[in-house]
């Protein structure tokens, strides 16, 4: 591996470990084991970086999240994402502290919004991403009451004010061990 591959590497780790606000270009260097200067050189600066990692590693979840339900029922799909606010909590804070790094930084909101413009692909648009934004805030603040897969699929349908025919059965009244945490 090169310098740049050590880099991303080491960046991801420290997100993982230390997130987006706590790690610094001592902590990036010494997870990759290169030199301060290799970041400038390499990425300019150290939100680049970081940036740069987070979107790799989000693309790496999503990479495995699609392999744990290839064509399964969107309920599935669905709780599969869900899960991985669990799993992988520190990538998805690491992601909201970024967020909140781009309304200071012009550099972190251009890197992030190349990410998103990559995740609406992956999605399939606009609104996936946006309830996959919503279910993650709901996720990281609350696990116990957020939504379950089958709820959001069956929750959809009033959220677009279909009329009653049209509507999927609602979940809630599932019992608590029904729902997958």
């Amino acid at each position: 591996m090169g310098n740049r591959e050590d880099l991303l590497r080491g960046a991801k780790q420290c997100l993982v470990e230390r997130g987006w606000a706590r790690t610094t270009v001592r902590d990036i260097a010494a997870a990759a084991g290169v030199s301060h200067a290799a970041i400038g050189y390499h990425f300019g600066s150290r939100d680049a970086l970081l940036t740069r990692a987070l979107v790799e590693a989000v693309d790496e979840l999503g990479d495995q999240l699609a392999g744990r339900a290839p064509g399964g029922e969107p309920q599935e799909r669905w709780q599969a994402l869900i899960d991985s606010f669990t799993t992988h909590r520190a990538l998805w804070v690491a992601q909201i502290e970024a967020v909140v790094q781009a309304e200071r930084s012009p550099e972190v909101r251009e890197h992030l919004a190349a990410g998103q413009r990559e995740a609406r692909e992956g999605l399939g648009g606009s609104v996936p991403l946006a309830l996959l934004s919503g279910l993650m805030l709901q996720w990281l603040v609350d696990p116990e009451h957020g939504p379950s897969g089958a709820d959001v699929v069956a929750g959809l349908p009033s959220a677009l004010d279909l009329p009653e025919t049209d509507r999927l059965p609602e979940t809630d009244h599932l019992p608590e061990t029904d729902r997958s945490p």
